[in-house]
């Protein structure tokens, strides 16, 4: 069916999403509405539903933790689907009166009016790796933890040692069988700190070469390894925040998106 997303024929849902339940309105083009019930947050009570449409809709919903799988799922279904901005979303339809059925009635009003602040939703393949990336990232923050807490043990204990050498293999051994007048949970604390820093570090090492020798995004990491400065950790964090090449046209955007520009705020010329 050849329709615009301003079609008569077209009905608007906004989709209000939680843990358990989702919130959901349908509105024609007119702003009447058609629908309005509460689902389970459930695979197959959204997939009955979408699947039960008669006329092809248009749906909107927040950009939230519960988004990803409920986009994937009605996305083949839907003649479009838009996720929006949080915070300006909240600029745009913030009322005195705030419930369930209210939220996605006012998100079903702000798409059939073109005024849903729509934000960028990456590819399924795409936000799974980004998903790996930033597990990884707090992988990597465990082990500086463990790392820092071996240095404040030392020095809540008194221990003299060698802050270079510390966290070498060798050099941690030796220093741990000379300790001397240091209470035995101390002892402990340090030999357990150590091995999860070690587990963190193996983990993280081996999320990242998985992310990197990914056959979707192994070429474009490679890619951009070439420029100078650039490392492993910063391509792979280019390439799967950003997502698709063509999202951003042009450097401007880039460094817009990236905050390497400064914002303007500014009212009666001051």
């Amino acid at each position: 069916m050849n329709l615009k997303p301003t079609s008569p024929a077209l009905h608007y849902v906004g989709f209000d999403l939680h843990r358990r339940t989702i919130a959901v309105c349908v509105k024609t083009a007119a702003g009447a509405i058609v629908e309005q019930q509460t689902l389970p947050a459930r695979r197959p009570a959204l997939l009955a539903w979408a699947q039960s449409r008669t006329a092809p809709w248009a749906g909107a919903m927040e950009a939230t933790i519960f988004t990803g799988w409920v986009y994937d799922l009605l996305k083949p279904i839907a003649f479009e689907l838009k996720a929006a901005h949080p915070l300006m979303l909240r600029a745009i339809i913030a009322s005195k009166k705030k419930n369930d059925r209210v939220d996605a009635r006012k998100l079903a009003d702000a798409l059939r009016c073109n005024l849903l602040p729509e934000c960028y939703i990456a590819l399924g393949p795409i936000r799974e790796l980004r998903r790996m990336l930033r597990y990884r990232n707090l992988v990597l923050r465990q082990a500086v933890r463990m790392k820092n807490k071996i240095d404040g043990l030392m020095m809540e204990s008194g221990v003299e040692y060698d802050a270079h050498r510390l966290h070498g293999n060798a050099y941690f051994a030796a220093l741990l069988d000379t300790l001397e007048d240091v209470p035995q949970s101390v002892v402990d604390l340090l030999r357990l700190s150590r091995s999860l820093m070690l587990m963190f570090n193996k983990l993280q090492q081996r999320l990242l070469r998985a992310l990197a020798e990914h056959r979707d995004i192994e070429e474009r990491v490679q890619r951009l390894m070439t420029i100078p400065g650039v490392g492993e950790v910063t391509a792979l964090t280019w390439a799967l925040e950003v997502g698709e090449v063509e999202r951003l046209g042009s450097v401007s955007k880039a460094c817009s998106y990236c905050g390497l520009t400064s914002a303007q705020s500014e009212s009666g010329g001051k």
